[in-house]
């Protein structure tokens, strides 16, 4: 199944790239976190709360989805829904605001690489009807998004299925279902890889490849290996790549290459001319995406389609065109 490949035009338009400037997330994971202080508990496996959950959405200034979030009672702020975040964070200006108590610093992985951030205690994170209560968090200065108070990442979802409804203008957190390709939809097989969702039935011209959803990305990252791959199409010339600059939401820069790749297989789905930023980042490597072709979808793709649910506890990722 092939979408309308006028869905597609403009898109260069709409991912905020007429003046090479673009926007990356931060990934927000903590792996081997140092002891936790006394009277801590830790982020639980789990959150308080029954399917389902859904709440209207908005948008960044990327186009980026955004929920409301509840933090200690308050809000609800606008918050960067980040499936490539293992963990939610807060904006400095609003810890400073809510006057959230200090945690200890954190070892924080992003894009471009990893360092000590701080972090502070929330008692009650809450989106919807769901709530996670005295967790440590990241706080970050979210200098690259405007307007957002913090990001909402896949810590919510063990075992869940997160539907990203564009259309609709919502999100939702539901129960894991089994589902089936169909006329306007297809499912696509995945795998469990640190906390995040990796198709596995992904091709560029017929070689297999690694991809992942990522909606806090506004644009599409590959790697090296993928770039290899596509550089030996005698339909791909080195004049084809174009240099960007990328900036994540915390102010980091790096240089990467933009090429819209000829074809692109995820189960069912076929895409033509996807535009992909080409760099060697480290969050390849966090992933352990580096060595073999891999792309990471971001959000100038996915709003192409009606909706896109993960689902966590079947490991499919769905695309819906009507």
């Amino acid at each position: 199944m092939t979408p309308d490949r006028r869905q597609f035009a403009g898109l260069m338009a709409a991912a905020g790239l007429a003046g090479w400037p673009s926007l990356a997330s931060a990934k927000i994971t903590m792996p081997a976190p140092p002891p936790e202080p006394e009277g801590l508990i830790p982020p639980p496996d789990d959150v308080e709360g029954k399917d389902p959950t859904r709440v209207s959405t908005g948008q960044d200034k990327s186009f980026r989805m955004t929920a409301p979030v509840s933090v200690n009672g308050q809000g609800p702020f606008p918050f960067l829904v980040d499936t490539g975040a293992n963990r939610s964070c807060v904006s400095l200006d609003l810890a400073e605001r809510l006057q959230l108590p200090a945690g200890p610093p954190v070892n924080l992985h992003t894009v471009a690489k990893v360092g000590l951030r701080p972090s502070v205690i929330v008692d009650r994170l809450q989106v919807g009807e769901r709530a996670q209560r005295r967790v440590r968090v990241p706080a970050l200065n979210l200098v690259g998004a405007d307007g957002v108070d913090g990001v909402l990442g896949v810590d919510w979802l063990k075992g869940r299925r997160l539907l990203l409804d564009f259309k609709a203008k919502a999100l939702e957190i539901l129960a894991p279902m089994a589902e089936q390709s169909r006329t306007g939809r297809v499912v696509v097989p995945a795998r469990r890889r640190s906390g995040q969702l990796t198709m596995i039935d992904a091709d560029v011209g017929g070689a297999q490849i690694s991809a992942m959803i990522d909606s806090g990305s506004e644009l599409s990252l590959g790697n090296q290996a993928l770039r290899k791959l596509v550089s030996s199409s005698r339909s791909v010339r080195a004049s084809d790549f174009r240099r960007v600059s990328i900036t994540t939401v915390i102010g980091e820069s790096f240089p990467g290459d933009l090429l819209y790749v000829p074809f692109m297989r995820l189960g069912g789905l076929t895409i033509g001319n996807a535009p992909v930023v080409f760099a060697d980042t480290h969050v390849f490597k966090l992933w352990d995406l580096h060595e073999k072709p891999a792309v990471i979808l971001g959000m100038d793709l996915l709003t192409q389609f009606n909706a896109v649910a993960l689902d966590f506890g079947r490991s499919t990722v769905r695309f819906d065109f009507t």
